[in-house]
């Protein structure tokens, strides 16, 4: 509906405002679990303001947020680069596509197995790596078989960026206050996911192909994991 009454870049600026608007303030409204019913923990637990003014968690935002960009706007407009850029025929941009799904699956599997053997640091920055440098082989690869290569690194760095999140955040931070800093989190890896498809393809109609807009998500993709590198490994106490 929203498509087809303002178009479709105007439907993600309003998704991604009501997604701000509706679920910011709940991080406000929502109460901490009383100290009495909190499961014990080894170690105390940071207070919810003091964990947003950490670098840890200014650091996990904006890394968070980068590689969302860089996911959603690369998922988002990489069957048109196909299509229009490429010249790929229907059936070969939905094989593509078909790769990186598949390969998402797999990765969800994958990144939930290495975060329960190794540090979860370590496995997102893997994870955004993965990401950082399947872009670039998408977008600029000529070979079908680096394309397919890359379509499937993508998928598993797709697979793994949204389900690390959590992960490292409770590991950083503990799980007492889980619920509000995802909440925070989500919301403007929201914002990204919404906000990153629109500008690459502002890009690609500006300047009549994607390359700009590749340009712009390997940008995105290496600040995550600039971010995720600065990252600490310990857990935060006050």
């Amino acid at each position: 509906m929203l498509v087809h009454h303002f178009g479709w870049q105007a439907a993600l600026k309003i998704i991604g405002g009501l997604i701000f608007v509706v679920s910011f303030p709940l991080v406000y409204v929502l109460r901490d679990v009383p100290q009495e019913v909190q499961p014990h923990a080894s170690k105390p637990a940071v207070s919810i303001g003091y964990a947003f003014k950490t670098l840890a968690f200014f650091l996990l935002l904006v890394g968070s947020m980068c590689s969302i960009a860089a996911v959603s706007g690369t998922q988002q407009n990489l069957k048109l680069f196909f299509s229009l850029d490429r010249h790929y025929s229907q059936a070969a941009a939905a094989e593509v596509m078909s790769l990186v799904l598949t390969f998402s699956i797999i990765g969800r599997l994958l990144i939930g197995w290495l975060a329960d053997r190794f540090s979860k640091k370590y496995v997102m920055l893997f994870t955004y790596l993965l990401v950082a440098t399947a872009v670039p082989f998408l977008f600029l690869a000529q070979a079908r078989l680096v394309t397919y290569a890359a379509a499937a690194a993508f998928g598993i760095g797709l697979g793994g960026d949204y389900m690390i999140i959590p992960l490292i955040t409770a590991e950083i931070f503990g799980t007492q206050m889980l619920g509000r800093l995802m909440g925070v989190l989500l919301t403007f890896g929201g914002i990204a996911e919404a906000l990153s498809p629109w500008f690459v393809g502002r890009l690609r109609d500006t300047t009549g192909s994607y390359f700009a807009g590749c340009m712009a998500l390997i940008v995105f993709a290496i600040l995550g994991v600039v971010a995720v590198l600065a990252l600490p490994r310990q857990r935060q106490t006050t």
